[in-house]
């Protein structure tokens, strides 16, 4: 339960390094061309391939989305040939993770963690809820076509959460704000329990990524076990509006 008082040099590099090959994993077998900080001049312009995709351990592919956030908070974003990523995949995709995570318009996975074309499918739901509908698309990923991480990502000030604090009543939107109360009845407060109160809209929304990973893992026995096998792993993040960085947690 959340409380809101705790307040390479050619195209054979391009194609040996991708997602998570931006990050730390010199150590790891099979990696090549591993990009710093210090570097965004260079052009990766091949997508992730099935083969690099599986050298990679699920710890390692959340280190590369560390990796790529930072790269984001620091104006450091990789160059990127979105063209060229785009021909190289269209006979097929080998993302690394999925990333469920809020429609706001200020909180873009893709860009938050530099990821390219083809390293990572996005599902965006207001409030980053789960239903049935998305637990099918996270089976698809990570069953089907071998994503090793899913990663809840919720984020501060989100306006779904607003609207689940404040008891909004508008359309469909109703139904789906009635997935975020559990949050705000399991989080504390000692102020003000109301949309007004900004440390309790994060706390909130911090608890309802909790929530969101519990329910993954107890109304998906799929994903439960790839998770107890070690082939996949599910965690919890938010994003800050205010500094860009993302926070993992468990």
């Amino acid at each position: 339960m959340e409380n809101c008082d705790s307040n390479q040099n050619d195209n054979h590099l391009c194609a040996t390094r991708r997602l998570i090959l931006k990050s730390t994993l010199g150590a790891a077998a099979g990696v090549a061309g591993i990009l710093s900080l210090a570097t965004p001049e260079i052009v990766y312009a091949q997508a992730l391939t099935k083969e690099q995709r599986d050298q990679m351990t699920p710890d390692q592919i959340i280190d590369g989305l560390k990796a790529g956030n930072e790269r984001f908070r620091h104006n450091k974003l990789l160059r990127h040939d979105y063209l060229a990523q785009k021909n190289s995949t269209v006979k097929g995709q080998y993302p690394a993770a999925i990333i469920l995570s809020c429609i706001d318009s200020r909180a873009p996975a893709e860009i938050l963690f530099d990821t390219g074309i083809g390293e990572a499918y996005n599902s965006r739901v207001a409030g980053n809820i789960c239903n049935v509908d998305i637990l099918g698309g996270l089976e698809y990923a990570c069953a089907v076509t071998g994503a090793k991480v899913i990663v809840v990502m919720g984020h501060t000030s989100c306006g779904a959460v607003k609207g689940a604090i404040d008891g909004v009543n508008l359309g469909n939107l109703t139904a789906l704000l009635a997935k975020i109360k559990p949050a705000v009845q399991q989080t504390a407060c000692s102020g003000e329990r109301t949309a007004g109160n900004a440390a309790f809209v994060d706390a909130v929304a911090k608890t309802n990524v909790s929530l969101t990973v519990q329910q993954i893992r107890q109304e998906s026995q799929i994903l439960s076990d790839l998770e107890k096998s070690g082939k996949l792993k599910i965690v919890g993040s938010m994003y800050s509006l205010a500094g860009g960085e993302v926070t993992f947690f468990s």
